[in-house]
Order: C-alpha cells, then sequence, then structure tokens
C-alpha cells in the first residue's frame, strides 16, 4: 500500500502526515512531493525521515495520492496519476462540481467514494464541517431550508494566512500599523466579510460553495441554502451559525439525541455551564462539536445550532484520510 502526498509541505500536508500516524489506514510506504523549493526537505513520519521530492509532471507510482498542492496543480496533474493507477483524493475545488467525479464526507455518503473513476473530491472546509451536523437531522426530519454564517479562521488561507495574522497582530501590539497580503484588510481585531471572489449574485464563491457542495453531498438540490462567510482573527478552527427550516418539526432534546448517536459529532451543549462549541476546545480535535442548540425564532418547529470544527482537519486533512481509510476497509485498496 503505497501513499503519496502532493503538496506535504504545506498547512494541510503537515496535518496529513500527522493524521496518517494515527490512521488505521495500512501503510506500507509514504512518498512525499513539493514544489522545487521544498525539494529535499526532511520530514519526521514514524520514528523516520522521509525526503521531500519534487513533484512529477506524470504518474505517481502509488496507490492513493492525497492532493493539496492547489487547483491549478490538481487540474494539471491528478488525471494523470490517476490514468497511472492511483486513487487521487483531491483537496482543491478542481474537480468538486463534477458530474463524474464523488464529492465524499464519508459520515454523510461515504459510499458515493466507491463510484469513483480515478478521482474522488474533498468538500471544502466549511461545508465539511457543516454537513456532518446537518445531514443526520436532514435524513430523519428533513430540512427545507439552511441559512448559515461562518466564522472562518486564518488557517482557511494555509500558513501563510496564519502567519500574517500573527505577523500583523505583533505590529499592532508593539503601535504599528497592520498591512494585508493574502486577505482583502488587515485581520487583526478585525471580521471581513469577504473570503474569495464575489459573484454575479452578490455572493462570494466561499459562500455559493456551501451551496452548491452541501447540496451535491446530501443528495437534494431542492435544499434552499443562502450563506455568510466571515474571516476572523483566530488561527484555526471554523464555527458556524446555522438555522435549519425543517419539514417535520423536531425539539432541542430530539436533536440533541440524534447528534449524540450521530458519527464525526460530539454534541457539547450545556450553555449553564458555560459548555458550547468553541475554537479553543474544537481545535485539534476530530470530532465536529454542536451545541447551542435551541428552537427557531422564525422558522416554527426550526432549529438553531452552532458548530465549531478544526478546519485542517474535518475540513481537510482528516476526511481525505478518512476517504482512504473507507475505501481500504471496503476492499477498494489494497
Amino acid at each position: 500500500m503505497r501513499v503519496a502526498i502532493v503538496g506535504a509541505t504545506g498547512a494541510v500536508g503537515h496535518e496529513l502526515m500527522q493524521v496518517l500516524e494515527k490512521s488505521s489506514l495500512k501503510i506500507d510506504e509514504l512518498q512525499l512531493y513539493a514544489s522545487p523549493r521544498s525539494e529535499g526537505k526532511k520530514l519526521p513520519f514514524k520514528g523516520e525521515e522521509l525526503t521531500v521530492r519534487v513533484t512529477p509532471e506524470g504518474a505517481i507510482d502509488a496507490d492513493v495520492v492525497l492532493a493539496s498542492a492547489g487547483g491549478s496543480v490538481s487540474k494539471a496533474l491528478a488525471h494523470k496519476w490517476a490514468e497511472g493507477g492511483a486513487v487521487v483524493i483531491d483537496n482543491s475545488s478542481a474537480f468538486r462540481y463534477d458530474a463524474d467525479v464523488p464529492l465524499v464526507v464519508p459520515e454523510v455518503n461515504g459510499e458515493a467514494a466507491l463510484q469513483h473513476k480515478g478521482i474522488i473530491a474533498n468538500p471544502n472546509c466549511t461545508t465539511a464541517i457543516a454537513v456532518v451536523a446537518v445531514a443526520p437531522i436532514h435524513r430523519k426530519y428533513g430540512v427545507k431550508r439552511m441559512i448559515v454564517s461562518t466564522y472562518q479562521a486564518t488557517s482557511g488561507a494555509g500558513q501563510k494566512g496564519m502567519d500574517e495574522l500573527l505577523a500583523e497582530t505583533h505590529k499592532v501590539l508593539h503601535g504599528q500599523e497592520a498591512g494585508n497580503a493574502e486577505f482583502a484588510h488587515p485581520i487583526p481585531f478585525n471580521v471581513i466579510p469577504h473570503i474569495d471572489v464575489f459573484q454575479d449574485n452578490g455572493y462570494t464563491k466561499e459562500e455559493m460553495k456551501v451551496v452548491w457542495e452541501t447540496r451535491k453531498i446530501i443528495g437534494d438540490e431542492s435544499l434552499q441554502i443562502s450563506c455568510t462567510a466571515v474571516r476572523i482573527p483566530t488561527l484555526r478552527t471554523h464555527s458556524e451559525a446555522i438555522t435549519l427550516e425543517l419539514e417535520k418539526p423536531a425539539t432541542p432534546d430530539e436533536i440533541r439525541e440524534l447528534l449524540a448517536g450521530a458519527a464525526g459529532v460530539e454534541v457539547r451543549d450545556n450553555p449553564g455551564d458555560k459548555l458550547y462549541p468553541m475554537p479553543l476546545t474544537a481545535s485539534g480535535k476530530y470530532d465536529v462539536e454542536v451545541g447551542r442548540i435551541r428552537p427557531s425564532l422564525v422558522f416554527e418547529g426550526g432549529i438553531d445550532l452552532f458548530v465549531a470544527g478544526d478546519q485542517l482537519l474535518k475540513g481537510a486533512a482528516l476526511n481525505a484520510v478518512q476517504i482512504a481509510e473507507y475505501l481500504q476497509e471496503r476492499g477498494a485498496l489494497k
């Protein structure tokens, strides 16, 4: 069983290696690839030092390629990797909306991964975190409308985003003016309601990703979704306030009981004890925290909830590895 990581030196690549260390995935060989500037770099894995190689222009001699080097690299090379015999699990947006490419969150639609034609897409981090909580509710009660407001960490912009938060915050704390390169405005002590490019309908592409991808993963194109995506000055873990209009009314207790038994979810919901989802507690955690479960004051029988999930884990690296584990457990990999 040969696994390759493309983009091994990036923020998600780093998390992929840590997740693989703990994974049930049986690995005989791990190959690391990145851009030429990282060639020769040594990275630790299970007590060994692995050498980073330059991403080849052609096939990679591996059974699974975990790709996290950006959409342009995946568009140029993923089909070549697949044609060479690898199953490509792609973390970019390059193939998410292709009809013949499964978009997979294993807890929700893992069976879709078995229908791949060489490439499987990992969803956008915001979507992955939301659907883990929303899908069980949709299956039992039906979701008609979904309103999402996100609070997204700088990790969503990769290592450079996190570095910018730290560097520019340091400037502000030392009496200097903050600048910006990765974000539309300075991020320290600010929130920015602008992630990705604006579309003709007034929504950003990040917001529309939540719409398009949630429908595809859940398998319901009739689901009405509105999203406002906001960047906040935290390092990692995205949080989301979600309002659901349900086809069949549900009480908060029924939702708590349902989610307590849902895969990938940790119910953290006791406001009296100041217990609710937060980046502080969800960072580094595999499960998505769900809390603040309460009746909607807008939709009769609807539900409001708050979720927090580690963007670099369930929103990226962990989900990709879980897809590979799902395939191997079902005999679809070596």
